[in-house]
């Protein structure tokens, strides 16, 4: 039996979350989908996002995923384009 790893493609930098995130998102959670933010599955974004975030791997500019918790509640995970810093936050929040 083979187990894949996924392995990191994008750094975090800093990992910030806004207030209301953190009091809106469960912990583990966030971290399942930072996760796969680092390792380059943008979780629900519309392909378009999906498209210009694998270019952006490439080029150097920002990196936008969405992720929806159990509950349903939908949070961004972004991370700037000199990779220094990823947010997490609800759109409200942008």
């Amino acid at each position: 039996m083979m187990i894949q790893q996924n392995r990191p493609v994008v750094s975090l930098g800093l990992v910030l979350a806004t207030q209301n995130a953190l009091s809106q998102l469960p912990q583990h959670e966030i971290q399942s989908a930072l996760a796969r933010h680092c390792s380059g599955d943008w979780g629900d974004c519309c392909p378009a996002d999906a498209d210009a975030n694998n270019a952006a791997l490439q080029t150097g500019d920002r990196l936008l995923s969405v992720y929806h918790t159990a509950d349903g509640i939908k949070f961004w995970i972004i991370t700037v384009a000199d990779r220094s810093v990823t947010n997490v936050l609800l759109p409200e929040d942008y």
